[in-house]
């Protein structure tokens, strides 16, 4: 059973019966100064106020989706992985100036171009009490290896084995010199499991019917599917231990209210802040908004095996057919300000992104009928436009369906709760579709290995290209410099020219928190930390 949630208000009955107290010896205290009196009761209120605060044990968060799974490599989705960095830890952490600080491992080196050792902490428990051992480390990772690490597939790809020297050192041995590999770790699909807690739960492992065991500040408490998932501190942690409980996330789809139950000290956080509700959020004295640009993008994509869409010149047609810059002064800056519109799926603010040397997307409303009558699409069908439940997408969706109308194709949007979305792309019933990727890992492999390689967890295009697989993995494979920058150049622009993907978006990270929410800073990465939180007046 899960504990009780705590009284919202911050100075309880306590204070009235202390000022009342307060003001009955005022008939005693005739002498008193009324200015000495109202300094006193000043003084009982702040630390009424302090007492609450400090009391205060549970922190509410309001996420936009539910996680989709609990276990690292059973998901490849921003909620579940925010979720997973509570519960377990990487062996290496990366900050939000992307400094790489020592996780479970105190330390390692490279030995080769294909191989790196680790030394573990010592005296790491467990939420079952077990403590860490590299045995669980080669467990991990060589887990991710196999089919069920399909969704993680672009990080774990070039791991060929786990040699384990000792109970606490270990050596990764990569197929072949890989780049981009040890950023990766910083990743949630690192996340170290307790081999005996897997092994014991089988298939079932991170569901309901087998809860997940980390070595994170939480431990699982409860998880009420497209509700909430409430996690309990975990007394044992080898680090600095969270300064309240309980983190109780609550799934909240709809932004109105998101922001109502910030406004309403419902909820301590809150994201995404929807663009509507910028202005609303930065007015309000109670409440902080951090707005932080990110690395992510926002796209319309195609399922590029299923006719029309398997045809390149329909996908360029539809790419010319939309005014994206008008589209974002519509629904991204009309009474905010939020993002801008990506020139090429690597964010301009990774290394060898080739955006800022592309042009503006231009709409071209006669190219685009002149591209569709080429490609001999049948015009009198009717084709889908998937999203999810998030506000600004279906606004999206809408003024894409009116700009493809002109060209004289015809379209329906469908919209769907995000798991049945995310299994609905996997079971290939889709058209066309609105997502985004968020670049966690700032690695331009990363910007687009898990999204457009073949057979990736997260190529809900299913585009196959051999020479974009090839320069991925020749990129993978090359060190920082020139070299390196020409291979990601040619597969960005294999991109641009094979039209996978209509780049639509690229969103700022609007967080709403109370004021009294200390330690939470927002990164250009969306995987937020709340370990570090605390409450103060």
């Amino acid at each position: 059973m899960s504990p009780s949630r705590p009284r919202r208000a911050l100075a309880g009955d306590g204070t009235a019966v202390w000022l009342s107290v307060l003001l009955s010896y005022r008939r005693r205290w005739h002498y008193m100064k009324k200015s000495t009196i109202l300094a006193l009761a000043a003084l009982v209120l702040g630390v009424a106020a302090s007492t609450a605060f400090a009391a205060k044990d549970r922190l509410i968060v309001a996420d936009q989706y539910d996680v989709t799974s609990m276990d690292p490599i059973g998901h490849n989705d921003v909620p579940s992985s925010r979720c997973c960095f509570e519960l377990y830890d990487t062996l290496i952490f990366r900050d939000n100036q992307n400094v790489v600080t020592p996780g479970l491992a105190e330390s390692w080196e490279f030995v080769s171009p294909t191989e790196i050792k680790f030394v573990l902490r010592k005296g790491v428990k467990f939420h079952n009490g077990e403590e860490l051992k590299a045995e669980d480390v080669a467990f991990t990772l060589m887990r991710a290896t196999t089919d069920k690490g399909a969704k993680i597939r672009s990080y774990s790809q070039d791991v060929k084995d786990v040699k384990v020297l000792d109970d606490y050192s270990f050596v990764i041995e990569l197929k072949a010199p890989n780049s981009s590999f040890f950023n990766s770790l910083t990743h949630s699909w690192a996340s170290i499991l307790n081999k005996k807690a897997v092994e014991a739960a089988g298939d079932n492992y991170g569901t309901l019917a087998a809860p997940p065991v980390g070595t994170g500040p939480f431990k699982f408490l409860s998880w009420q599917k497209n509700d909430k998932y409430e996690l309990e501190r975990f007394d044992g942690f080898w680090g600095e231990a969270p300064k309240y409980q309980y983190l109780e996330v609550r799934s909240i789809p709809e932004a109105n209210n998101r922001t109502i139950e910030l406004e309403t000290k419902g909820v301590d956080i809150a994201f995404p802040i929807a663009v509507n509700d910028l202005n609303r959020v930065k007015d309000n004295p109670e409440l902080v908004l951090q707005q932080v640009p990110a690395v992510n993008v926002t796209y319309l994509g195609f399922d590029t095996v299923k006719a029309p869409f398997d045809n390149v010149v329909v996908r360029r047609a539809v790419n010319a057919a939309i005014d994206s810059i008008g589209m974002h002064k519509v629904v991204y800056e009309k009474l905010g300000k939020n993002g801008s519109v990506p020139r090429a799926i690597v964010p301009a603010a990774l290394p060898y992104s080739i955006a800022n040397d592309q042009p503006e997307h231009v709409q071209d409303q006669e190219l685009a009928k002149k591209l569709l009558a080429e490609s001999g699409i049948d015009l009198n069908k009717t084709y889908q436009i998937w999203t999810n439940e998030r506000k600004e997408r279906q606004d999206m969706a809408q003024i894409i369906q009116g700009m493809l109308a002109e060209v004289g194709m015809k379209t329906e949007i469908k919209v769907l709760e995000w798991g049945a979305y995310l299994n609905g792309l996997q079971e290939k019933n889709h058209d066309m579709f609105i997502l985004g990727w968020s670049t966690s890992v700032p690695d331009p492999n990363f910007a687009m290995s898990g999204l457009l390689e073949t057979n990736a967890g997260s190529n809900y295009t299913f585009f196959s290209n051999a020479a974009f697989d090839a320069a991925m993995d020749k990129g993978r494979k090359t060190l920082d410099g020139p070299e390196r920058a020409a291979v990601y150049k040619e597969a960005q622009e294999i991109l641009l020219d094979q039209c996978p993907q209509v780049y639509l978006h690229s969103d700022d990270n609007c967080v709403g928190t109370q004021k009294y929410v200390k330690g939470f800073e927002v990164g250009a990465n969306d995987t937020y930390n709340f370990r570090t939180v605390y409450f103060e007046d």
